[in-house]
């Protein structure tokens, strides 16, 4: 294929990619920007070059060992809807832009943490970058039939892709200096590019297996006949199945702590509530885009065989030796896809680590702390695209001469064994308070050193063909020493190998160190927003634990370097709003240091924000039992906010229901007052009638006052119960009396023949307004054709219990928890709404409790209602 034809159509998919996320910039807001499967599509930046072509060669050399590297993200994912989450609230919360900050942020705003993890990036993504440049120039070359890489940078087609990519990353990712701010262009293009990649790989798979062979089962039958298939394709019994133990654990660690997946998965997030979609359509992407893979391998296995095709080139070659150029363009296509998401996102995260974790706060800190706002932003973003370039710059570098030998796995995996060193860090400082900086500094360190021992030298020896005995017979020719084969392990291929012993050693050196060295109070601070990050998420500010002297006006100043004057108005003005505070004053508590230190991360990283904030402010030191102290503090006092904002909303709520209840009566009141005073010549029998509902308006006034005046007697206790020893069946009786004439007015019977005697302590007057209230109510409720109310007693040694039964039509469920609250009335609108001040059972219930008895309500079968109250027989008031 013409070399011109190709590199037109990369020139336009290119401007394509980059008018799409043009687009998805300018329309930000638009639900083709903002929805979870353009989330989940962007995580899928996972499946690179080396997914695409890689996963190719291990299945045709290695067999199903290349599921391994899915394994671990299938596995882990489904947790996500709990691990991420709580990840991707701290993140948010402290607004983290990289793995750096985050990991810097748990350990103290650690500026060294911050450097040294940034380094431990980018010593493992640059090669990372190097393996997707290898895979477009390799591709393109098979794809055009010609070699144009040479030795020369000026004739190589790599190097201007690359340029190219740097272009699209510095554009569209350093637009805004606060990394926090959602790159919504690059995301939907990464998006899009996912959909591409899949759709092309399943194109491919297809072919061989339904084109190429007989589908399936043809081609089994062809592949089990090469030398060593069925060795391939089993795991190769105990040592092979610690292999792909470590090997699937390898890639679960990955998922989560490469730099782009950070970025994806945590920084882009939008809301937590697309978590719930990628627990199944991201694991359903990696299943369908490794279906194929085997027949592909076992395809290119059969059709290539003894032909020195190199395996990653089997989706590009088995089109072209059919003859089949267009397929093979659109394989080229999904390939080139997937490289340059990788290298887009990866060197857009890179470019803010290094940024904010290791230039400014080494660097250019002191120059920002005196510069106007429009300098420091434009010099940031600077540093950010001069930091984009510089990384594909050095990864081309990488690529042209130490990975042209080598396969895209093996370069990937060595990445994978690096990256891995700041999961003890990472998931330490997420569910372990003892945990600290320094044993983070020397876990990492420890694990780094082992890994460049056991993989990366040896690794440096063989591709570029260096004479030594290394790798044979171990450092000063120690066997122990041999990094294949480190204490005498012998049952683990290298990058098992490596991971065991780098992530072992590791874990050891930052646990003994974390017990044996406490950590200062700052990290202590933030161990616990970490751990107990539910407990004190809602705190946000309140949960930073500060003590010093700070100004507002120094704090505005730093703020204003870096955000601009409007901006930090605004911010302060919220912040203002939140808290209740007054604005005018002087003085700057813990929460502004704090949502200062937040403020500034985003743009700067959180060690230099640390750093700047301290510079305006004298701290004072606190011990570990102060730290927890005050969070022990802050976490009640705003609990007891919530509950006295709680009673406040139930005391407005019953004073609005008080207002209404008395201002019925009130209407009615004086409406037929003032037709009194203005009509001299009403008759006497309308008089009469007019004023005899004035008397009554009037009694249920006084009768509605009277009642919250018990009501609110008996709730603070200030009311004294005449506590005597009295028979409960003569106060029944006396009770039953007081209603004997409502009961005949709606022809109702009481049958009290259930009722037991018993001497018990209890106020009589308030026990028989009570039983009053109970019998009125059953009287009104019972049924109107053979209406009956029943009273009974039960008693046994420790309390009595007195019943009120109906049978009317019951109390609706929804009723039954609330029939005691102040005020309210049943919804069921064919039951007789009952004639008084709405407070008869709350009242009730408040005599009961003053007693130390309980009070309840339930249903009866068939039908009726029973409300019975208890009582002990030794009553203490309370």
């Amino acid at each position: 294929m013409s070399s011109f034809l190709v590199i037109s159509i990369i020139i336009i998919y290119l401007a394509v990619i980059f008018y799409v996320a043009y687009w998805a910039e300018k329309n930000s807001k638009s639900k083709w920007v903002n929805n979870p499967y353009v989330y989940t599509l962007s995580l899928a930046v996972y499946c690179t070059a080396w997914t695409y072509y890689g996963s190719v060669g291990l299945a045709a050399t290695s067999g199903l060992k290349f599921l391994t590297i899915y394994l671990g993200p299938i596995i882990i994912i489904p947790s996500w809807i709990i691990l991420m989450r709580k990840i991707i609230r701290i993140s948010k919360g402290n607004k983290i832009s990289s793995l750096a900050d985050f990991i810097s942020l748990r350990y103290g705003n650690d500026r060294f943490l911050g450097a040294l993890v940034t380094l431990i990036c980018v010593f493992a993504i640059v090669p990372y970058i190097s393996l997707q440049l290898k895979a477009i120039s390799e591709t393109f070359n098979v794809i055009t039939n010609h070699n144009i890489g040479g030795n020369s940078i000026i004739d190589d087609t790599t190097f201007y892709i690359a340029i190219l990519l740097a272009i699209f990353a510095a554009f569209f990712g350093t637009q805004h200096t606060d990394a926090t701010e959602r790159h919504k262009g690059i995301i939907t293009a990464v998006a899009l590019e996912s959909v591409i990649k899949l759709v092309f790989f399943l194109a491919i798979g297809i072919y061989v297996t339904f084109y190429l062979f007989n589908g399936p089962v043809d081609i089994y039958n062809k592949a089990s006949l090469l030398p060593d298939f069925k060795q391939q394709q089993s795991i190769n019994g105990l040592e092979g199945g610690f292999n792909w133990f470590f090997l699937s654990l390898l890639s679960m660690i990955a998922i989560m702590l490469l730099p782009r997946q950070f970025q994806v998965t945590v920084v882009e997030n939008e809301r937590e509530k697309y978590l719930k979609k990628v627990t199944w359509l991201f694991p359903l992407y990696l299943l369908l885009f490794n279906i194929f893979v085997i027949f592909i391998a076992w395809g290119g296995n059969i059709i290539f065989q003894n032909q020195g095709v190199d395996a990653d080139l089997f989706t590009l070659m088995l089109p072209l030796k059919n003859n089949h150029e267009f397929l093979a363009l659109l394989v080229f296509l999904g390939g080139f896809s997937a490289a340059i998401s990788m290298v887009v996102v990866s060197t857009l995260t890179l470019s803010t680590m290094l940024s904010n974790n290791l230039i400014i706060p080494y660097g250019f800190l002191s120059k920002y702390s005196k510069g106007e706002s429009e300098q420091n932003s434009g010099s940031i973003k600077k540093i950010r695209r001069v930091s984009i370039f510089s990384l594909i710059i050095v990864a081309y570098f990488f690529y042209k001469y130490f990975t042209l030998d080598r396969s895209l796995v093996s370069i990937g995996l060595i990445s994978f064994v690096i990256i891995a060193q700041l999961a003890p860090s990472f998931f330490g400082g997420l569910f372990w308070r003892r945990g600290s900086s320094k044993g983070s500094k020397y876990g990492i360190f420890v694990g780094f050193f082992v890994a460049i021992y056991t993989l990366v030298i040896p690794f440096a020896i063989d591709s570029q063909l260096i004479t030594s005995s290394f790798v044979n017979e171990g450092l000063f020719g120690v066997n122990l020493l041999k990094p294949y084969e480190l204490f005498g392990i012998q049952i683990l291929e290298p990058v098992p190998h490596a991971f065991f012993w780098s992530l072992f050693l590791n874990i050891i050196t930052y646990t003994i160190t974390s017990v044996n060295i406490v950590g200062k109070y700052r990290e202590r601070n933030f161990a616990e927003m970490f751990v107990d990050s539910s407990k004190y998420a809602a705190l946000h500010e309140n949960a930073y634990v500060w003590k010093g002297e700070a100004y507002v006006k120094d704090l505005r100043k730093v703020l204003t370097r870096f955000l601009g004057e409007k901006r930090t108005e605004r911010a302060l003005n919220l912040f203002y709003m939140k808290y209740d505070i007054d604005k005018n004053s002087p003085y700057a508590d813990a929460r502004l240091v704090n949502f200062s230190e937040k403020l500034l991360t985003g743009s700067i990283g959180s060690a230099s924000s640390r750093i700047l904030i301290a510079s305006v402010v004298k701290e004072e030191e606190i011990s570990l039992t102060e730290v927890l102290s005050i969070l022990e503090e802050t976490q009640k006092a705003k609990e007891s906010n919530k509950e006295l904002h709680e009673r406040d909303k139930q005391k407005n709520e019953f004073l609005d229901t008080v207002a209404h209840e008395l201002k019925t009566p009130i209407t009615s009141i004086r409406a037929l007052s003032e037709i009194l005073l203005d009509n001299d010549d009403v008759d006497n029998l309308t008089k009469k009638k007019f004023l005899t509902s004035i008397l009554k308006e009037s009694e249920r006034v006084s009768r509605l006052i009277n009642n919250i005046l018990d009501l609110e007697k008996l709730a603070t206790g200030k009311e004294k119960l005449e506590l005597k020893q009295h028979s409960i069946k003569k106060t029944i009786q006396k009770s039953i009396d007081a209603v004997t004439q409502f009961a005949e007015n709606h022809r109702i019977y009481i049958n009290s023949e259930g009722v037991n005697d018993a001497e018990i302590m209890y106020d009589d007057d308030r026990i028989q307004q009570v039983i009053i209230n109970l019998l009125s109510n059953a009287i009104k409720f019972s049924n109107k054709e053979k209406g009956k109310v029943s009273i009974f007693t039960y008693i046994n040694q420790n309390k009595i219990e007195v019943s009120v039964e109906d049978n009317g039509k019951g109390i609706g469920k929804e009723d039954l928890i609330y029939i005691f609250n102040k005020f309210y009335q049943a919804k069921n609108q064919t039951i007789l709404k009952p004639v008084g001040s709405g407070l008869g059972l709350a009242i009730s219930k408040q005599i009961i409790e003053s007693h130390n008895g309980i009070i309840w309500a339930e249903n009866r079968n068939p039908q009726g209602a029973r409300l019975t109250f208890a009582l002990p027989f030794k009553t203490n008031t309370i």
